[in-house]
Parts: C-alpha cells; structure tokens; sequence
C-alpha cells in the first residue's frame, strides 16, 4: 500500500470516528428517553416481554441516529429503568419521565411516542395499562393521545 493510500485510509476511518462520536453525543439524550419510555411502557402491564425488548432492540439497530450505541450498553440501560420500577414504581416512574420531559417541544417527542406505542404493541396486545402510561407520556410531552390512536 502506498502511503498516500494509507494516509487517505486513516484520514477516513479518524473521519468516521469522531462522526460516530459526534452522533453519540448528540443522540445520546435521545437514546435514554427511548430506552425510558420503551421499559416504562413494558413494565406497566408487570412482564416485559421478549417481543418488547426484541422490538426495542430492532429500532435501535435501523434508527441512524441509535445504531451507533452498543447494545451491550442499552440493554443495561433498559435493565437500570426496569431494576427502578422493581424497586419503586414511583420512584422509576419520575426517572423515566424526566427522560422523556427533555423532549417536550422538540420533534423527536412524536417518535418517542410511536415507539413506545410500538413497544406497546410488540407482544400483540396493547392493553390499557401500556395505552394509559403513553398518554401520560403525551401529556408530558404536550402532545394529543388522539393523534397517536390513543
């Protein structure tokens, strides 16, 4: 390989880190109020099951602004917001909704929103329980229910 080949090489991959970087950064607000959200909606019907935690999973992995983040690591997020609700569904609550309420105003609080509807729906049932949670969440947000079929 000649040098300017490699230099050219490494000059790229730098570029495709410190964007992948950047990406994290300013995605990474967004990640907890999704993987919030998501454990929120899961837990509200006491079991979270492996169609909510696969559809989670499966958004991460085509959303280009998630995809960058490690799953190891977002499955222990989503295992840090369930471990609250385990201890105290008040206290894990408030820490999910905090999550969310940086979004309120924003145009991410819509997606939010329709992947917790989504997470909801995983298992084939979206029970009144997780409904009345993502309607919480649109109130917080300052969002319609209606709008999102709820």
């Amino acid at each position: 390989m000649a040098f300017t080949d490699w230099l050219k090489k490494n000059v790229t991959d730098a570029r495709e880190a410190i964007n992948t970087e950047i990406t994290k950064f300013k995605s990474k607000d967004f990640l907890d109020a999704i993987v919030a959200g998501s454990a929120m909606v899961a837990y509200s019907d006491g079991t979270i099951s492996a169609q909510e935690k696969q559809k989670l999973m499966g958004y991460l992995r085509t959303s280009d602004q998630l995809k960058v983040f490690d799953q190891n690591d977002v499955i222990k997020q989503f295992q840090k917001y369930v471990e609250k609700f385990d201890f105290d569904t008040t206290i894990g609550t408030g820490e999910a909704m905090q999550a969310v309420a940086r979004f309120k105003g924003k145009p991410q609080a819509q997606l939010i929103i329709r992947v917790c509807c989504a997470i909801g729906s995983a298992d084939g049932s979206f029970d009144e329980d997780e409904q009345g949670v993502v309607r919480r969440m649109c109130s917080e947000l300052g969002l319609e229910p209606a709008d999102f079929g709820l």
